[in-house]
């Protein structure tokens, strides 16, 4: 049988918090509905904030939104992704209530969605939960973070090299939970896949410890899209960070990525 032409790998780990307020979920057509397998696929990515319950509700609440507004009607366009995102806000914000733990909760939200057989991805996100796009092992595209940080860096007083760690980073600046002003960062057209393209879609608990070139040079050594979260796991283990955040990740493989077809052929 001819593996899938999207293949998918998730975990997502309490890391030292007390619970996790991460989520994350996927859904594709099945060869029931496509006849080969190769129908839509949606990979969503949610990390809460509230504290003391909110924010599991609230990352969960919009991945749940999501994955059953995609199913009930699946396609990879600008206009599908960004109503996605504002229904996950707008059930965020329903799920509010004054008298407990959610009145002020919240989350970041990545959403990626693919047509496999044009071999076209889309994706939009809110909040400083990241994708990263891969071709030939190398990064080649990332979500720019809804954070105070990143303004500061992009304003050109902040350094780059003072990201991890940095509380500021921790600062959004964007995310689901407000209806007022409320406006996603979305793809304008649909980004062109080539076979061996991956893509890691992450919370912040996940890309603050590992640079880039680390996530590169685990996907080379990698020979599946778990194998590749597996060692990335691995590393942010092994640095035992205090009161380490909730890390949370969603590999995707288009196919083979072309580097292992060339290093098995060497």
């Amino acid at each position: 049988m001819a593996p899938e032409p999207v293949q998918i790998a998730m975990s997502s780990r309490t890391g030292g918090r007390a619970r996790n307020e991460d989520a994350c979920g996927h859904w594709r057509s099945g060869p029931a509905a496509t006849g080969d397998g190769a129908g839509p696929v949606c990979c969503v990515l949610a990390d809460g904030a509230g504290g003391h319950g909110g924010g599991d509700v609230a990352s969960q609440t919009a991945v749940s939104t999501v994955l059953e507004a995609f199913a009930a009607d699946p396609g990879c366009d600008a206009a599908r992704i960004r109503r996605l995102i504002h229904l996950a806000n707008e059930a965020v914000v329903a799920h509010q209530r004054p008298s407990d733990a959610t009145r002020d909760m919240r989350s970041t939200l990545v959403v990626w969605a693919c047509d496999p057989g044009r071999a076209e991805a889309i994706w939009g996100h809110s909040g400083d939960s990241r994708l990263y796009g891969f071709r030939d092992g190398r990064v080649v595209a990332r979500t720019r973070d809804h954070s105070l940080y990143q303004a500061l860096l992009d304003a050109g007083i902040a350094d780059p090299s003072q990201l991890p760690g940095n509380p500021q980073r921790n600062v959004l600046i964007a995310s689901l939970g407000s209806l007022d002003g409320f406006d996603p960062d979305v793809l304008a057209h649909p980004y062109r896949m080539e076979p061996g393209d991956a893509f890691l879609i992450c919370s912040d608990g996940f890309w603050d410890p590992v640079a880039d070139s680390d996530l590169e040079a685990a996907l080379q050594r990698a020979d599946s899209p778990q194998a590749w979260i597996d060692e990335l796991e691995q590393s942010i283990i092994r640095q035992d960070r205090a009161g380490q955040d909730n890390f949370s990740a969603i590999a995707i493989w288009f196919g083979t990525p072309d580097f292992r077809t060339r290093i098995a052929a060497a």
